[in-house]
C-alpha cells in the first residue's frame, strides 16, 4: 500500500489544549468511502500522519534500587478514564529540548521525589521510540532504564493522586497476579522478575 494514497481528508473535530480528536476520510480496498477517528496531543502540522517522524513524545521509567536485592519503583495512581487506582511505572511527557533521559530525571523527581541515574548499557534499540497504541493515537514513547539512588521530596500537582512503592519481587508478583495495571508496566515487571539480583538490566542485552 502506498502511504496516504487511500486517505482523502483529515479534519480536526475538537479544540482542546491537551488532546484532540481527528476524523479521517479514506477509501477501503473496494473503493468505498469510510471514516476513521484518532486522538493526538500533536498540533495539526505535527501529526504523524503528515510527518511520519518517530521522535519520542513520552517516557516510561524502569528504575531499580541499588540494594543487594533490588526493588522496582512502582506507582499506584488514580486514573480518570477508568475511575480506578492503577499500578504502573513512573512515566511522563518529554518537554521541548529534553532527551528521554533528562525527562526521566525530571519526571522521577516530580512524581516520586527519587533521584534517578540513567543506565545506558545494553542494546540501543531497547531505547528507541515505539508506538503505544497506533489504533487510536499517533503517540510514540521510549523506555528509560536506571537506578533509584536517593529519595527526596516530590512535587506532585494537585490533580495527581500517586502512591510510590518500592516493590520487591514478591510484591511485583502479587501485583501482576491480583491488581489492575498498565500493559507496558506489566511487561517490564515480568522482566524484573526474571532478572538475577546482580544483573537487573541483563534483559537489555537481548541475548
Amino acid at each position: 500500500m502506498d502511504k496516504g494514497s487511500h486517505i482523502k481528508s483529515i479534519e480536526r473535530q475538537t479544540d482542546n489544549r491537551f488532546l484532540n480528536m481527528y476524523h479521517l476520510g479514506f477509501e477501503d480496498r473496494d473503493g468505498n468511502p469510510r471514516d476513521y477517528y484518532f486522538c493526538t496531543r500533536n498540533s495539526e502540522d505535527s501529526l504523524k500522519i503528515k510527518t511520519h517522524e518517530l521522535a519520542p513524545e513520552g517516557i516510561c521509567i524502569y528504575a531499580v534500587t541499588t540494594e543487594e536485592h533490588p526493588r522496582l519503583v512502582v506507582e499506584r495512581e488514580y486514573r480518570f478514564p477508568v475511575d480506578e487506582v492503577i499500578y504502573q511505572l513512573p512515566a511522563g511527557l518529554i518537554d521541548p529540548g529534553e532527551t528521554p533521559g533528562q525527562a526521566a530525571v525530571r519526571e522521577m523527581h516530580e512524581e516520586t521525589g527519587i533521584k534517578f541515574s540513567e543506565y545506558t548499557g545494553g542494546e540501543a534499540f531497547c531505547r528507541r521510540p515505539f508506538f503505544l497504541a497506533p489504533g487510536f493515537t499517533d503517540e510514540p514513547g521510549s523506555a528509560v532504564f536506571g537506578y533509584a539512588v536517593e529519595i527526596g521530596e516530590r512535587k506532585l500537582e494537585s490533580s495527581e493522586w500517586i502512591e510510590v512503592i518500592l516493590a520487591d519481587k514478591a510484591e511485583v508478583r502479587r501485583i501482576l497476579s491480583e491488581e489492575k495495571l498498565s500493559l507496558r508496566a506489566a511487561f517490564l515487571m515480568m522482566q524484573f522478575l526474571a532478572m538475577p539480583d546482580d544483573q537487573p538490566f541483563r534483559f537489555l542485552e537481548c541475548r
